[in-house]
């Protein structure tokens, strides 16, 4: 689902959870994997990946692949992909705005890209 498609019903929906809330908010401090997820929420494993799995396809949480230095494979980290959700009400109607976070990677491409 592209940010263009996000309505106020599907954020609304999705905040209204709160596992949805305890993901955003717990991996607000660092990206967490979904096993770690289960240790900070009080959600059992398959809603939680349900719901990171519903962020993810919103554009709400992105997935990164790192290096899982305890058993030398790879593990799936999730961050949330937004500094601040904005609903006005404005001439009969409401509007959203999702302002998304910049990566630090982003930012350096853009700097580069700004020379």
């Amino acid at each position: 689902m592209s940010e263009d498609e996000l309505d106020v019903e599907t954020v609304a929906g999705l905040l209204e959870d709160q596992t949805a809330r305890e993901i955003l908010t717990e991996t607000s401090q660092e990206p967490m994997s979904a096993t770690k997820l289960k240790e900070h929420c009080t959600a059992s494993g398959p809603t939680i990946y349900r719901r990171l799995e519903r962020l993810r396809e919103t554009g709400l949480v992105l997935e990164q692949t790192q290096p899982d230095p305890d058993d030398g494979h790879h593990r799936q980290v999730y961050e949330p992909n937004l500094d601040r959700i904005t609903i006005e009400l404005s001439e009969g109607s409401l509007m959203m705005e999702i302002v998304h976070r910049e990566r630090m990677e982003d930012r350096f491409t853009r700097l580069v890209e700004e020379m």
